[in-house]
């Protein structure tokens, strides 16, 4: 199947999911071996300079940033910024307390540090304020001891991988996305977390769904306690100004395109820029847990800083795909046996996974895994 076609098959599911009403807005991108061979919008997308949807619309993410915070770290390490075994206290030592001493960078990336809940009455204006967060995670007690069980840190990742990368290093996760990753690519006015201000005009405003609200998680649940009431996420909350300028580092806003870029040059295939080295390429991919979320509550499987779901029905070698989905439905991957890099950027907020497996399912048609490639 040539890209022409490729390109045709997704904009025609694209444009059928907007006219089902099962879509507002879309932006997909796909990337295979380093060529864009398919970029895709569909519907609208309203936002703030009233500008139409196109490929340069910058859709809020959701949680698709972690995998860009994580690929980051890993960056840092391929460059000797970091280490993963650094124990964050050697650098943030308030964040000891409580026998926190232990956690290290490997445990931030793998979602085992034991922080998975900011305090219960958090608020979208704390989430805002860094040095109030920071402050919070630093006196907080650990939920187990370090790396001894896994559980999705929703809200907390950011900030723990952020102000030990700021404390190692000197400059902020945000520094070093733009000046060690999208500024060699060619892409950092596409992929953020905190989106300047200059830029928050082309921002996608986010489309609550169709119906009454899901319902919350049981209160005093594990779910309840790492997302409280005040902070969770939804339409009203990923349009705020105040937190599309804010660097979280869980949370982010970027193009299909722009991301794509950055997962085609992990995987190599950007010429003239390497992130990291094909055996760190490998290790980041690996499965690093498979077993119980203690916070969500249900089985996980986790790569070194990634999730390794990819979406569609085609086979897929353990360790070899690795990225990330958010909240809202968005997703960013990468698949190392098939070479593509895929991203689907959407406006409606509802966490709906029926477009990234339609999405998925004609990737995987077209470019099926070529066996391992290590």
């Amino acid at each position: 199947m040539g890209a022409d076609d490729v390109r045709e098959r997704l904009q025609s599911a694209a444009d059928g999911l907007v006219a089902s009403g099962a879509e507002a807005g879309l932006q997909i991108a796909v990337v295979r071996d380093g060529r864009l061979v398919a970029e895709v919008t569909a519907g609208r997308a309203a936002t703030r300079e009233g500008c139409d949807l196109d490929a340069g619309t910058l859709f809020h993410a959701a949680s698709t940033a972690k995998g860009v915070a994580s690929a980051v770290a890993h960056v840092l390490v391929e460059r000797g910024e970091l280490a993963y075994d650094l124990r964050v206290a050697e650098v943030w030592p308030e964040f000891g307390a409580h026998g926190k001493d232990g956690v290290t960078l490997r445990h931030i990336l793998l979602h085992t540090a034991g922080v998975p809940a900011p305090p219960y009455d958090t608020t979208v204006e704390d989430l805002c304020d860094w040095e109030h967060m920071c402050a919070a995670l630093a006196a907080a007690e650990p939920w187990w001891p370090p790396g001894t069980r896994f559980g999705y840190h929703a809200q907390t990742f950011g900030f723990l991988l952020g102000e030990t990368v700021r404390r190692a290093t000197g400059r902020s996760l945000a520094w070093w996305l733009r000046e060690a990753v999208t500024r060699p690519l060619g892409v950092e006015d596409e992929v953020h977390f905190g989106v300047p201000e200059p830029l928050l005009g082309r921002v996608a405003l986010q489309e609550p769904p169709p119906g009454a609200p899901p319902a919350g998680p049981e209160p005093g649940s594990p779910p309840d306690r790492a997302l409280p009431p005040g902070i969770r996420p939804d339409a009203g909350r990923a349009n705020r100004a105040d937190v599309l300028t804010t660097s979280s580092y869980s949370a982010g806003t970027m193009t299909a395109r722009g991301v794509a870029r950055v997962y085609s040059a992990l995987l190599g295939h950007v010429e003239g820029v390497e992130l990291v080295s094909p055996a760190r390429r490998t290790a980041m991919a690996a499965v690093q847990f498979e077993g119980m979320d203690e916070v969500m509550g249900f089985p996980i499987t986790w790569a070194f800083g990634f999730s390794t779901y990819r979406p569609g029905d085609g086979p897929a070698r353990p360790g070899s795909t690795f990225g990330m989905v958010g909240m809202n439905g968005s997703a960013a991957y990468a698949d190392i046996d098939s070479g593509v890099a895929v991203v689907v950027m959407r406006n409606r907020f509802d966490g709906g996974l029926g477009t990234l497996s339609q999405v998925g399912r004609i990737v995987d048609d077209a470019y099926p895994s070529r066996g391992d490639s290590g």
